[in-house]
């Protein structure tokens, strides 16, 4: 076992798996184990009572973190003449039509979200399968399809995150970074809670958030008490 397996092990007895936490609680003591050599991501996993094979069980939104993401998001956007001058001028990283379909097509990747004007959906929808299983394919449930281009630049750019629920019925998303002050994080937190709990399906039956735990990318797990963070 090497010297980070060591840590996590030893963070891990430390930490009573069974004991529910507030937030606050929670947030404390995840970045007091959060001891890599670079800036650990703050995760939040949150188990829901849904099952996404049906339709109406599907959970996906996006939420506007308070304080931002800490990660630097690269957005490509496809847009033409004047709205694509907007998605410069808002700092897009590229921006194209055609050219940038030909471009992805042909291996580019280079970017973590993807942005379009509905005009430009037809275009778009011919990488559905490179963009689809990458989670990357742009929809007007999360912002990603709009005509306000430059907004939905900005928003990506300054703390916008995308959740959506896995087959398992997980959702898990980063919220912040170790640097953080344990206020900003337990702000981010909060925010991301009450934006699944407002994205619940209609056809989501008994208990919808079932378990909430928040870790550090190499830290151990810390589980939230659901009741508290809901309320």
């Amino acid at each position: 076992m090497g010297k980070i397996g060591k840590r996590i092990k030893a963070a891990r007895e430390t930490i009573n798996r069974d004991e529910f936490h507030s937030i606050d609680a929670a947030v404390k003591i995840v970045k007091e184990h959060a001891k890599a050599k670079f800036d650990e991501t703050i995760e939040v996993a949150m188990n829901l009572g849904v099952d996404p094979r049906h339709a109406d069980q599907m959970v996906r939104g996006v939420v506007s973190l308070p304080n931002g993401s800490g990660r630097t998001v690269r957005v490509a956007v496809f847009a033409k003449d004047a709205k694509a001058e907007e998605a410069t001028k808002a700092g897009a990283d590229i921006v194209g039509a055609e050219d940038l379909m030909e471009k992805i097509q042909g291996g580019f990747m280079d970017f973590d979200r993807v942005i379009a004007t509905p005009d430009m959906m037809a275009v778009v929808g011919r990488l559905g399968k490179v963009l689809g299983p990458r989670g990357l394919m742009p929809n007007p449930k999360v912002g990603t399809v709009t005509p306000d281009i430059a907004k939905a630049v900005k928003d990506s750019k300054g703390g916008a995150v995308e959740f959506r629920v896995e087959k398992s019925g997980i959702i898990h998303a980063g919220v912040g970074k170790a640097s953080f002050d344990e206020k900003a994080i337990a702000e981010n937190v909060k925010a991301f809670v009450d934006a699944v709990a407002k994205a619940k399906p209609a056809g989501a039956k008994g208990t919808y958030l079932k378990k909430i735990a928040i870790s550090s990318t190499m830290g151990p797990g810390v589980r939230i008490d659901v009741s508290a963070a809901s309320a």
